[in-house]
């Protein structure tokens, strides 16, 4: 009797065992997966302004991965898309989409057509974007006492990496409106404070990983060229218009040193800046490298050669249609990238060789701060 007692304890105890190691690093993976509050336009929005607008983007985007349109101006993923992949997080819901949505690893608050100012052609810019996620984090308290919602922590909420991505749409109004160059760049500050104030807001809400992109090289865009081009010499080596390309360097010359402020007098944040500028400007000086092929023309749209985009004819409209091979096409409508460019764009992201100070995006997510 003994003897069978002590085989049952030596048993239940190898079972215990193996029941320990197998929660072990489940509990270790649920403590140390990533979370990421998204900020912008639609360079990473999942839907949200057709959701808000309760509009349909119908075929063809959406034709690549998801095989439906879901609100994304792209074909396929946008980078936001690759970049949760690679955290191996799931892709992130949009704050508007009402039905379906999974916050559990985060929430995407970008909006098409967002500015750092709200207009009345959209209220969603980046301070009303950081209001939405003050009233998030205070539903998720009342719901998590009651064992709904998200149940994100607020040391989820801590260490939550906050992506920042706008300020293309404000720099290119500017132009658009035909402002001379130091028109442009006379507006420039006050584009920075409001991505400063809104970066504090969320600061005093709780946030301290901050990951804060400059713009993409506005005029090398093919609605850009096709509809601002006057004459040649107007345009760069790589035939993208200067002027618009300059707008974005002055910007992103601003926003790097607001980074750096922001790190001198935030000092228990991190900030990191992100060079967007340099990985999308790669694609159009170097599209062999990435399998590309006319750069400068896009995909879907109407005109043919050499940009392929005529106003009111554009992608989505029945006067337009798509290429028969996006993969190797930068642009996707003319003023959105590609899944094919977005994918190069997302690894560069992640790599750390694109950021200020040094971080690749997983390292950087895995950080804990106390």
């Amino acid at each position: 009797m003994r003897d069978q007692c002590a085989r049952l304890h030596l048993v239940f105890a190898f079972q215990f065992h193996l029941s320990m190691l197998v929660i072990l690093p489940a509990l270790s993976l649920a403590h140390s997966k990533c979370v990421l509050f998204n900020f912008g336009d639609s360079n990473s929005d999942p839907g949200a302004l057709m959701t808000a607008l309760g509009l349909y983007l119908g075929p063809p985007s959406g034709q690549q991965f998801f095989h439906k349109p879901t609100g994304r101006f792209c074909n396929g993923r946008l980078y936001i898309d690759f970049i949760c992949q690679n955290l191996k997080i799931d892709l992130l819901s949009a704050y508007l989409e009402s039905s379906g949505s999974d916050f559990t690893h985060g929430v995407n608050f970008a909006v098409s057509g967002a500015s750092t100012e709200v207009s009345l052609y959209n209220p969603f810019s980046l301070s009303t974007q950081a209001g939405q996620f003050g009233h998030f984090q205070n539903r998720t308290r009342e719901l998590r006492r009651r064992g709904k919602g998200s149940m994100m922590s607020e040391k989820e909420f801590r260490n939550a990496v906050y992506s920042i991505d706008i300020g293309q749409n404000d720099i290119n109004l500017a132009l658009v409106a035909n402002s001379s160059y130091q028109q442009v760049v006379n507006k420039i500050p006050i584009i920075l404070e409001r991505i400063e104030n809104s970066t504090k807001a969320l600061y005093k809400l709780g946030g301290r990983k901050f990951w804060i992109y400059n713009t993409g090289p506005l005029g090398c865009l093919p609605q850009t060229l096709a509809l601002r081009k006057k004459n040649e010499s107007e345009l760069d080596e790589l035939g993208c218009l200067a002027l618009y390309n300059n707008g974005a360097k002055a910007f992103n010359d601003g926003l790097s040193n607001l980074c750096s402020k922001i790190r001198s007098e935030l000092k228990d944040a991190l900030i990191v800046h992100i060079d967007m500028y340099a990985i999308k400007y790669d694609l159009f000086a170097n599209p062999g490298t990435y399998g590309f092929e006319k750069p400068l023309m896009a995909c879907c749209g109407n005109g043919g050669p050499p940009y392929n985009y005529v106003n009111k004819k554009t992608c989505g409209e029945p006067t337009a249609s798509a290429c028969v091979d996006p993969s190797g096409s930068v642009s996707w409508d003319g003023v959105h990238y590609t899944e094919a460019a977005n994918a190069v764009i997302a690894s560069k992201i992640t790599s750390g060789d694109y950021s200020t100070p040094f971080f690749s995006l997983k390292s950087f997510c895995k950080k804990k701060l106390v």
